[in-house]
């Protein structure tokens, strides 16, 4: 199945895969709000167990990707990665990027003043000021990007060069075409050394040495992560004018031990994020067989036959790291809902979208469903993420999701979609999660984030031991609990994802103070307030949320040892 990317996306945004067309959308809806409820309240019952299934939540599944410091400061956020198709051609030593096929395949210099540039010292800057620790890609595509004399954008597919072609840039570079001829036909043996040069571990080993001289090592406040490159899989597509030929799985399972020795020769206290995949197709398949399947289908995959003796992708490289000692530190992966929950504008407000958002969460924890759409399985994402690492890397390698991203920001189901993710995060045992795209605190998911880390504008957030919260449906009225180490609170997230509909809940309380004041703060209609003290007695706290909500109660007291 062909991957379908635009290449005249703005700058800015980083357009995501789909790989079977989007279903029509049949209903136009927007954002409805309590007043508009045209239901009843449903009744629901949720049952805590202050008690059960006791865990640590990871702090750093609160992440993000591209954070200013402003955002990382109000949001509290604890990790910031600098990633995306663009970090897969930076040149450090030019400040300088290939957009590939997002933009053009132009190789351009970093704007300081563009958050989305941010991949030099300067990144590690702004992330320390406000306070989070940063992720650094390091490229291992082999060939990074050139500028001209006085820092000129160049283009990989210049049209004076390779001739007429349906689409350039015309409002910045038009020379710069899209890498297509006429008749619609890819380009094909064009000159690398049009817009990028070579580039080797050496050189990457040298950067990350230039940042230990500048910040400290690892141990000593200095940058503690770094990802192996950006979705090595595509780098035949969105990479192409360097990387025509999907990447074996034995050229990427060497890149990542070369590389990684050259970040631990530099600093030995590094951690190493990899295979940073893109999706379904990119856990199974490697990228040769990925681009091999577009026309023969995947009954025959070259690279499944002849390197990976029959195992799965990721799979085979995780034993072929174990083989080469301790080369990755996490496995990463990105992941995103492949239904058009994923999508601007009018596609992703609509009704279907907004329902396939509230369900396709599920992907990331549920081993009893099956996704809808072309990936026709069952993913169960961060269980199958723990298997694998624990099957054939070492047992309790920490795992990660560096991006990731459910659509709908401007909207009220986006936020419950947000509100949702963070609390199976937690639930889940997921080590580390960095979302993907620029937030700003307009945003209805920007303050679904806030009511985890900083609710209260001092530093007031979810709890971090994980306790259980049951509710009966969660693609309807989802619940999530934790205590709280610094005051002994229990905290509750309750979220109505109900598009029209208030939800009627009682909460049953087990191991926790049966009487009590809830403080309760609640993100509406995209506003985020304390409202009213909910009183709980002989156990049960009785609530009315509202459609489209998501209601933090804090409830302080003593729970069971």
């Amino acid at each position: 199945m062909k991957p379908t990317h635009g290449a005249t996306m703005p700058r800015t945004r980083r357009p995501r895969l789909f790989l079977a067309p989007l279903a029509a959308a049949l209903l136009a809806a927007g954002t409805a709000s309590c007043t508009e409820a045209t239901s009843e309240p449903a009744p629901v019952a949720i049952s805590v167990d202050a008690a059960a299934n006791r865990h640590a939540i990871s702090p750093l599944i609160y992440g993000i990707n591209f954070g200013t410091t402003a955002t990382l400061r109000d949001l509290r956020v604890p990790i910031n990665r600098s990633g995306g198709n663009s970090a897969s051609a930076y040149n450090w030593r030019l400040d300088a990027r290939n957009a590939g096929k997002d933009w053009y395949f132009e190789s351009v210099a970093a704007n300081p003043n563009d958050i989305n540039d941010q991949y030099g010292d300067r990144f590690v800057t702004l992330s320390q000021a406000g306070g989070a620790t940063p992720i650094i890609t390091i490229p291992m595509l082999g060939r990074v990007a050139k500028l001209g004399p006085q820092r000129q954008t160049l283009a990989s597919f210049s049209i004076a060069k390779y001739g007429t072609q349906p689409n350039h840039d015309v409002d910045g570079t038009p020379d710069a075409g899209n890498g297509v001829g006429m008749g619609d036909v890819p380009i094909t043996g064009n000159d690398p050394n049009d817009a990028t040069v070579p580039d080797d571990a050496q050189n990457e080993q040298a950067r990350v040495a230039a940042l230990v001289a500048q910040f400290g090592g690892a141990n000593a406040g200095g940058v503690r992560y770094y990802a192996m490159d950006n979705e090595p899989s595509l780098w035949h597509v969105i990479h192409r004018d360097v990387h025509p030929t999907g990447a074996h799985a034995r050229e990427i399972a060497d890149k990542v031990m070369a590389y990684s020795r050259a970040v631990k020769s530099a600093d030995p206290h590094a951690k190493v994020l990899a295979p940073e995949e893109w999706g379904w197709a990119g856990y199974f398949h490697s990228g040769f067989d990925q681009q091999n399947a577009v026309a023969h289908g995947y009954d025959h995959a070259p690279d499944r036959e002849n390197e990976t003796q029959g195992m799965d992708y990721v799979p085979w490289l995780l034993s072929q790291w174990k083989a080469a000692g301790h080369p990755v530190d996490v496995l990463s992966l990105h992941f995103y809902p492949q239904g058009g929950e994923y999508a601007d504008g009018g596609a992703a407000n609509t009704a279907e979208i907004m329902l396939k958002r509230n369900r396709s969460t599920r992907d990331l924890w549920d081993p009893h469903y099956t996704d809808p759409t072309w990936i026709n399985s069952v993913v169960a994402l961060i269980p199958t993420m723990r298997r694998w690492a624990d099957t054939y890397y070492y047992a309790g390698t920490p795992i990660a999701l560096t991006e990731y991203n459910w659509g709908g920001e401007t909207l009220m189901n986006g936020a419950t979609a947000q509100a949702d993710l963070l609390g199976i995060f937690g639930r889940e045992g997921l080590d580390i999660a960095t979302r993907w795209g620029s937030i700003d605190p307009s945003m209805p998911v920007y303050k679904a984030i806030k009511l985890y880390r900083n609710y209260n504008g001092n530093g007031g957030a979810f709890g971090t031991t994980s306790v259980t919260a049951n509710a009966p449906d969660p693609d309807t009225v989802a619940a999530f609990a934790a205590l709280r180490a610094s005051d002994h609170a229990l905290t509750l997230v309750v979220i109505n994802k109900q598009l029209d509909r208030p939800a009627d809940a009682a909460v049953s309380l087990a191991h926790f103070a049966a009487n009590g004041a809830a403080e309760t703060w609640q993100l509406a209609n995209n506003q985020l307030a304390r409202v009213q003290d909910v009183h709980y007695t002989n156990g049960t706290l009785r609530a009315t949320l509202p459609p489209q909500s998501v209601t933090l109660f804090v409830l302080r007291g003593n729970a069971a040892s």
